[in-house]
């Protein structure tokens, strides 16, 4: 067993208290002090659970978050992870779960406490209903260790925050007046002031220096922060990186009570349906009937009721936030902005074997509500020809079942809706008004992948975070390195070190200039509207750039209509 599985085993199983608090380092934030772990292994400093706000339990259920109220004189131990936040998917299969899930978590390296380093701010994916800052895949050991050997030191920071109903319950007219939507963006809101007011207690942490990144949802609440409260900069970070997610939302931005028929549900599968008041019944109830509510699909309804997710409340997301880009009215800091060659392997549907099938797929409600006429335009710009279609590696070969004949076809335009057009308008945005956008294409199928779904979402994670042992992949996936070429591991130390050095400097070639890498990667160029390159990061050739250019008139036709057609 490695070195970092057996530490990490330590750290989440409890086995980090065998370590002696009398040698152990410590910490005085706002409230109190801390003693963590030091990890001789990785010549760091563990603070791991340590409070950010007050657990959100009792009368604080649906509430916005509350910063801590006490204060301590004896050091506390910030020794082993929290519990998750209740979620509902397999990435909270192999860790704890409890409504008291406020957490956050620091990881420095050991010898700069009298240095003020870069933080780099973790918000994980999940679909807003799912995942956890404490699921080992993300485990910001490998990026902090990394980030002293390239001569960029930084500290890492992760967290929690509420999910699924527990974060982002709607629908309810009591739900709104009690200001109590998108709570889970309130939640990592309340971190980042956390961040703000305690980093440089680390010893070595600058409040002025944090970069805020995430993946998916993650990366989309990292947009929903450019944006919020109508773009106001409350100087909460000076970066930001986003991966599989932007400014602009991956799906609808609905209305408060567009939910009541989730809502409703809810309410039915309790005891609560005869109050009157059901948000307070809801609020009182024990926290294993709400879970257990939440996670049952009821035939009688056929509503999954767990996909709650961020919804307009006119004050944290004041507007469609295709508006606010339009309109100037977002966050202006440096951005990394990318996605996936091909997320819609994972976002697009199956069967699609046919030109109808495609169509009706758009045109249903339940998938994209496109009308007839721009549903038409986009079958001409989305041509059924595999030699421009995603998932390059099949060639001019066609999936079988369960995908179907036209399933490249279909899932080149449904990523592009959902991730990929919004990528291409976010750089465009950015660089249009004159500030930094570094963007990429990621185009490396690891380890366990079959080769009709592609690079699909979710894959560049491991490379990001340089997880070349899998950690947290076992057992329900295999671990992305396994049997691979020595280029997929140097890939993942590229990608980590170019994150890294734009988290210390803004620049993700900074590092270069004092290291001796002897790869033959293109530099990373600023996104220019006149000349738009994106990096491709590859393993089988090199890391290159690409004209932004590629499926023009498709993504033209997405962002055109973001507003007006796809609500968001």
């Amino acid at each position: 067993m490695s070195r970092a599985i057996v530490l990490g085993a330590a750290l989440y199983f409890g086995l980090a208290n065998c370590y002696s608090n009398s040698s152990a380092p410590t910490v005085e934030v706002k409230n109190g002090s801390y003693y963590g772990v030091h990890s001789a292994e990785y010549n760091q400093d563990f603070f791991l659970g340590i409070p950010y706000a007050q657990p959100p339990v009792g009368s604080l259920r649906f509430r916005n978050p509350v910063s801590l109220n006490e204060s301590w004189n004896d050091a506390k131990a910030a020794t082993q992870y929290s519990s998750e936040c209740y979620g509902y998917g397999s990435d909270q299969w192999n860790y704890a779960v409890s409504e008291d899930c406020l957490y956050v978590n620091v990881i420095r390296p050991a010898g700069f406490e009298n240095q003020k380093l870069p933080v780099a701010f973790w918000i994980h994916g999940g679909g807003f209903f799912e995942g956890g800052g404490i699921d080992q895949r993300y485990n910001l050991s490998f990026t902090v260790e990394n980030s002293v050997k390239i001569g960029k030191p930084i500290i890492g920071v992760s967290i929690n925050y509420r999910l699924s109903a527990w974060g982002f319950l709607s629908g309810s007219k009591e739900v709104q007046d009690n200001n109590a939507l998108n709570l889970g963006l309130k939640d990592q809101r309340l971190a980042l002031e956390w961040v703000q007011d305690n980093i440089e207690a680390f010893g070595a942490g600058d409040a002025e220096k944090v970069t805020i990144y995430g993946e998916s949802a993650g990366g989309a609440s990292v947009g929903f922060h450019l944006t919020a409260y109508g773009g106001r900069d409350d100087k909460l970070f000076r970066g930001a990186i986003m991966q599989s997610g932007n400014p602009i939302n991956f799906g609808v931005l609905k209305n408060p009570l567009s939910n009541a028929d989730w809502y409703n549900e809810l309410v039915r599968r309790t005891s609560c349906g005869n109050s009157s008041s059901t948000f307070e019944c809801l609020r009182q109830l024990p926290a294993e009937q709400l879970n257990t509510a939440i996670n049952t699909t009821s035939p009688a309804s056929n509503l999954s009721i767990i996909q709650f997710m961020p919804v307009l409340d006119y004050d944290f997301i004041k507007k469609p936030t295709s508006l606010q880009l339009k309109a100037g009215d977002y966050v202006k800091v440096p951005i990394i902005s990318g996605a996936n060659s091909d997320e819609g392997s994972a976002f697009g549907p199956s069967p699609v074997e046919t030109t109808e099938d495609f169509y009706r797929y758009m045109t249903s409600s339940g998938r994209g509500n496109v009308p007839p006429a721009l549903a038409k335009q986009l079958l001409e710009a989305y041509p059924d020809d595999p030699s421009v279609n995603v998932i390059a590696n099949l060639g001019n070969s066609r999936p079988g079942p369960p995908f179907g004949a036209q399933f490249r076809r279909s899932a080149s335009y449904f990523g592009d809706m959902v991730f990929i057009a919004n990528r291409r308008l976010t750089c465009e945005t950015w660089a249009a008004a004159g500030l930094s956008a570094y963007c990429y294409r990621f185009n490396a199928i690891p380890a366990g992948l079959p080769p009709t779904i592609g690079v699909t979402h979710f894959q560049e994670v491991a490379f990001v975070f340089l997880n070349l042992e899998g950690r947290g992949y076992v057992p329900a996936a295999v671990p992305p390195f396994t049997n691979k070429s020595e280029s997929y591991r140097d890939l993942a130390r590229f990608m980590n070190s170019n994150w890294v050095s734009f988290v210390h400097d803004l620049d993700p070639n900074a590092w270069r200039e004092n290291n001796a890498w002897n790869g033959t990667e293109a530099l990373w160029p600023k996104y220019d509207v006149a000349n738009p390159l994106d990096i491709v990061f590859d393993a089988n050739v090199s890391s290159h750039t690409e004209p932004d250019t590629y499926r023009k008139k498709g993504m033209e036709l997405i962002n055109a209509n973001n507003y007006e057609v796809f609500n968001r």
